[in-house]
């Protein structure tokens, strides 16, 4: 099932490559292709993406509209 997210929008915003958000995240450039398709991650994926972009925990539902 695809997911709604912000991931890509968020990091073009902070003019932010793949690379060097997976590299912040601890996650593969792979990872970071498959949520901005909309595949679904794990929890503790999205919270070091979250802290990667710079949003708390708290701020899930900015990023992960509705389904973090």
């Amino acid at each position: 099932m695809k997911k709604d997210n912000r991931v890509r929008k968020i990091r073009e915003e902070k003019m932010m490559s793949k690379a060097e958000l997976a590299r912040k995240a601890g996650v593969s450039v792979q990872t970071i292709d498959r949520i901005e398709k909309g595949m679904s991650c794990r929890l503790d994926t999205k919270r070091k993406i979250l802290l990667a972009l710079g949003y708390s925990l708290e701020e899930k539902g900015r990023v992960f509209a509705g389904n973090a």
